[in-house]
């Protein structure tokens, strides 16, 4: 029987301690130029709000702690961030500007990020797809069919190591518009770990359940769609991580090489300025971002593979 969670077990975290000792830094004295600390002071109360409410809310013990415990992590970062910048001046402050300069520059460029940020998405959604439509069921019939399949691993992993980005200048000359190079990029980004890990599913689906589906007389089309690729899910979503988790990487690049939009050519565009206020900005935009995209797929995989946990619970 599992323990009733306590208001300790809500409330007494590390993560308040950090808050209070994170203020008192605000509050020292600056060595630096430090002109919109305020904003950094918002932030910080507006995360121990966001712990506290959720603290009160959530009813489960390990997701109390997750949240806790990264936002500790952020309040010692800010905390170490506000020292050696504005505080103790360690770090040079046209180069690393403290967290509320960086904080009020986010907020002045808002409507700008969101339009980068609605421009990288499109691009990442669009190839992702395609990568998706394309990559499984191409995954589902090679790893079916054993000889083609076992090659054809081989196969996608020498192509698949290739970086994508080598591909841009044949992008470039074929194709009308730097976006669609970029959506070529993501696509090729996603496709070979997408398809390794179906095909390394299927291969590796337990003999006895395919021998079962044959013994009830279940073929062809419903053996891959209802048996195999229930089957194979576990290390098709580990391909579909990998071929995110990499379209992020190169989505950047490609807009810090030829993009006119998107995170990645907002960094690139003001990096030639020296603007380090927008930089960092820039880079921890990208880092959210990712970041919250994905939470979401991993609340999606964990959803689709539900009746796995309940399989291994039991």
């Amino acid at each position: 029987m599992s323990r009733s969670v306590t208001a300790g077990d809500r409330f007494f975290k590390a993560a308040h301690v950090l808050f209070i000792v994170t203020l008192l830094v605000e509050a020292l004295p600056d060595r630096a130029a430090n002109p919109s600390p305020l904003y950094a002071v918002a932030f910080i109360l507006a995360l121990e709000a966001l712990l506290l409410v959720s603290s009160t809310l959530l009813k489960n013990l390990r997701s109390i702690n997750l949240l806790a415990d990264i936002i500790a992590f952020v309040y010692l970062f800010m905390l170490l961030w506000t020292l050696f910048t504005a505080k103790l001046s360690l770090l040079k402050a046209s180069f690393f500007p403290p967290p509320g300069t960086v904080a009020a520059q986010m907020i002045s460029d808002g409507a700008v990020i969101l339009e980068n940020i609605k421009t990288s998405l499109g691009i990442v959604a669009q190839g992702y797809a395609l990568a998706l439509v394309t990559a499984i069921p191409l995954g589902l019939f090679l790893g079916w069919n054993i000889r083609s399949g076992s090659a054809a691993i081989y196969i996608s992993k020498f192509v698949g190591s290739i970086p994508p980005v080598v591909y841009i200048p044949y992008g470039i000359a074929l194709l009308p518009t730097f976006r669609s190079v970029s959506v070529m990029v993501i696509f090729l980004a996603s496709f070979w770990p997408i398809l390794a890990g179906t095909m390394s599913g299927v291969l590796n689906v337990e003999k006895e359940i395919i021998d079962s589906a044959r013994s009830l007389c279940v073929g062809g089309v419903s053996m891959l769609a209802e048996i195999v690729f229930p089957a194979a899910l576990p290390q098709v979503f580990t391909g579909c991580n990998q071929g995110l988790s990499v379209s992020f990487i190169l989505l950047t690049s490609a807009e810090m090489i030829g993009g006119r939009s998107g995170l990645g050519y907002y960094v690139k565009n003001f990096s030639d300025f020296g603007d380090y206020k927008r930089i960092v900005a820039g880079v921890i935009v990208i880092g959210v971002v990712i970041t919250v995209i994905t939470f979401f797929f991993n609340k999606l995989q964990s959803y689709l593979m539900r009746w796995r946990s309940r399989r291994d619970s039991e």
